[in-house]
């Protein structure tokens, strides 16, 4: 399979439209336009029932302790796992586009409530696809103005001061079942696991973001 994007390039730099949060001068950051990017796949290869599209930060640290903490940075070497920005289940099984702002645009407050949206194709019907539960569901669920469910798509926030450049990994996965079994609430993690077994074929495209503004002059150079 062969996968890309017209928002930004793969091994670029994610553009701030399609980030949680942007660099302020002032406050460090501020909310952005949070637009799921554009994502086009074709080559799709037989025998594939299902595609699943998955959005997932590497970098991110395990302790929140230091955190966007002025008084602290998040070395390179900080324990870093996965943060998982999207799951995207029950895509059809053929070439396809999603338009840039189609799953996501700005931010929205207690998350978007959205478990099932519809893709219609043309001359091709109507699709009904699920979306898990994305990680910012346990990230704000101490904060009274933000905690809630977050379905779909929420882009890159990493910490301010951290360090190290974030890379996220937009990864397709084709699959050999129509439908995976899932319960209707289920996290990123959950989805992952429930293809392997599952999979035929799998390709990907990464972009870096930041939020220090040390590091996001540099990915510009």
């Amino acid at each position: 399979m062969k996968l890309w994007s017209d928002s930004f390039r793969d091994g670029g730099l994610i553009s701030v439209d399609n980030a949680f949060a942007a660099i302020d001068p002032l406050t460090h950051v501020r909310l952005s336009d949070n637009r799921s990017p554009h994502l086009a796949w074709d080559e799709v290869p037989n025998g594939t029932q299902s595609l699943a599209l998955f959005c997932i930060d590497g970098d991110a640290p395990q302790e929140a302790g230091d955190v966007n903490r002025a008084d602290r940075r998040l070395a390179l070497e900080t324990r870093r796992g996965e943060f998982f920005h999207w799951s995207l289940l029950d895509l059809p099984p053929k070439p396809c586009a999603l338009a840039e702002g189609r799953f996501s645009s700005q931010v929205t407050a207690r998350g978007k409530a959205d478990a099932t949206v519809a893709l219609i194709l043309p001359d091709d019907g109507t699709y009904t696809l699920r979306q898990g539960l994305n990680d910012y569901t346990a990230w704000f669920a101490a904060d009274a103005a933000m905690a809630g469910d977050y379905y779909g798509y929420d882009g890159p926030c990493p910490p301010w001061n951290d360090d190290r450049i974030h890379h996220y990994i937009f990864r397709l996965y084709a699959l050999d079942v129509a439908r995976l079994e899932l319960g209707v609430r289920f996290s990123g993690r959950q989805a992952l696991a429930a293809l392997y077994g599952h999979i035929l074929d799998e390709t990907q495209l990464v972009g870096a973001y930041s939020l220090n503004p040390e590091l996001a002059f540099t990915l510009k150079k």
